[in-house]
């Protein structure tokens, strides 16, 4: 990946090197997201590629290997809903017997994607203040303008 400078990697959680962007006055400051999702997902690796080509520092958070704690999870799912957060559409939510796809609701949906966090949509970009479910170019544009 050009530009994706050195990366260190301890209990799923990679580091990627600073990305200082300039403020209208000149001056930089250290900006830093985490982007939660699995490293072998087709999906993620565009949207690390994307983040990497424009120099914008990050926190790989891999699901796989480092789990995701309840607190968090309920976090996205009050604020994007668990329509949003929980992968129907993956290999692992299809997979599940029916009697664990019938009557979800946002605490079924919780319990589901701790046991099996490969149901949470991914990428997950935490951009401090909000979150973007999934990845499209033009979104994370318009999240990112300035710091890109």
């Amino acid at each position: 990946m050009s530009g994706s400078g050195e990366r260190n990697q301890t209990d799923g959680v990679e580091t990627s090197r600073d990305f200082q962007p300039a403020t209208e006055s000149g001056r930089t400051g250290i900006m830093s997201f985490t982007l939660y999702g699995i490293p072998n997902c087709d999906t993620v690796k565009k949207a690390r590629v994307w983040l990497d080509e424009r120099g914008v520092r990050y926190t790989f958070h891999d699901y796989k290997k480092a789990g995701i704690d309840e607190a968090r999870l309920n976090g996205w799912v009050q604020e994007l809903g668990w329509e949003t957060v929980l992968n129907r559409a993956g290999t692992t939510f299809r997979k599940l017997p029916d009697t664990d796809k019938v009557d979800l609701d946002a605490a079924k949906a919780v319990k589901l994607m701790l046991a099996q966090p490969s149901m949470i949509k991914r990428p997950m970009l935490d951009l401090g203040d909000r979150r973007i479910a999934g990845f499209k170019p033009d979104i994370y544009e318009a999240a990112l303008g300035g710091f890109a």
